[in-house]
């Protein structure tokens, strides 16, 4: 039977296990420019088989929260370059995860003050993050417009200029593209935030069309093999919910599967939360079963409350890669602990967003505690 810790492929990635690191937002990145910490943060992790960095936005527009990175000017590459380095110095694979946030932002966070965009004007009720006079609080976020169509293409360009730098100016393996949490592309798929009645809304095919149109660019720009996304089918994140999420996710892969990904990123339930909601069930083997039998052939890759025990079932019965998140905060060396039952370093939930080295460079390795 497979191990967690037998190597992996995903599409051109060779991975060392199949732990991985997910995407955790730090806010630590002024200006949208990472710090020297996060070469420390990064690499101090690199034993996980895939690390996926913190979301990082495709543009200015793609803003959504204080002290986020970015991927749009050259400090910003700069500064990814020292950690893709930092990272493959000690071995590593990393990739970077694509952002772009639609409504879930804030005036104060878009160039010129403008609101955030959307598929449709409906606020989200949900907060985001800003940071004034040195001190983060959580905000309501702002009323949004809805994006005219003659803007998407676009759009689509940013996630293609995006990915074009991350592999050959910042030095990423690959990108993932943020296709859930109730930000953009998940916004557009899901009947809850998209009302519109053009070509971009009504029938799954057209809810579906952005994200779709968007993973086809950046496979042209990087290859399939470095190229990966994330789904979350029925997370209420962000307040977004679909209508009837099974067919349009059943959809959804149906189409990505002749791209020859390198993984497909599901999170089972509510991210961060249940992994079964009981008024929105789904069923994720069906997801995968339809995925393969269109021919797709990227790693399956599962997140949401794993555990070692979990972890070692899911590979089990037949998930590719396993990504954990809160864990890996407290734990760089997450990997050695779960190998060998080590005791996990508790995560300071304070520091969780927003501050320097406490609680992001200064949790204990096994050999130092």
């Amino acid at each position: 039977m497979p191990s967690l810790f037998d190597p992996a492929r995903a599409g051109d990635l060779q991975l060392s296990n199949r732990v991985v690191m997910a995407p955790l937002t730090r806010n630590r990145s002024p200006n949208a420019i990472p710090t020297a910490l996060a070469d420390t943060y990064y690499s101090q992790r690199a034993s996980a088989g895939l690390l996926v960095t913190e979301a990082t936005a495709i543009s200015p527009q793609g803003q959504g929260y204080a002290d986020v990175p970015g991927l749009y000017g050259t400090e910003q590459l700069d500064a990814w370059k020292r950690v893709t380095d930092a990272v493959h110095a000690k071995g590593g694979r990393i990739v970077v995860q694509l952002w772009h946030v639609g409504r879930v932002s804030h005036v104060d966070l878009q160039p010129g003050g403008q609101p955030p965009v959307a598929p449709s004007a409906i606020t989200a009720k949900t907060k985001t993050y800003l940071i004034k006079d040195g001190v983060g609080s959580f905000a309501p976020t702002s009323e949004p417009r809805a994006l005219a169509a003659e803007e998407l293409p676009g759009i689509v360009q940013d996630y293609r200029h995006a990915a074009r730098h991350a592999v050959s100016t910042a030095g990423f393996d690959g990108v993932e593209v943020h296709g859930a949490n109730g930000y953009l592309l998940d916004q557009f798929l899901k009947t809850g935030a998209n009302q519109r009645t053009d070509d971009y809304g009504g029938s799954i095919e057209n809810r579906a069309r952005l994200l779709l149109e968007v993973m086809r660019v950046v496979v042209e720009e990087i290859g399939g093999g470095r190229t990966g996304i994330r789904l979350s089918p029925v997370t209420p994140a962000n307040d977004v919910i679909d209508a009837d999420p099974q067919p349009l996710f059943e959809y959804v892969v149906r189409q990505l599967a002749p791209l020859g990904l390198a993984y497909i990123h599901v999170i089972e339930g509510a991210t961060g939360g249940p992994r079964e909601i009981a008024d929105r069930p789904f069923d994720y083997a069906a997801l995968k079963k339809v995925y393969r039998e269109a021919g797709g052939q990227g790693a399956w890759m599962v997140n949401n409350g794993y555990d070692k025990t979990l972890a070692e079932k899911a590979v089990n019965d037949g998930a590719d890669l396993v990504a954990f998140g809160v864990p890996f905060i407290a734990n760089p060396d997450l990997v050695e602990r779960l190998r060998t039952d080590a005791p996990l370093n508790s995560p300071d939930k304070m520091t969780f967003y927003g501050g320097g080295a406490k609680g992001y460079t200064d949790y204990p390795a096994l050999q130092q505690a």
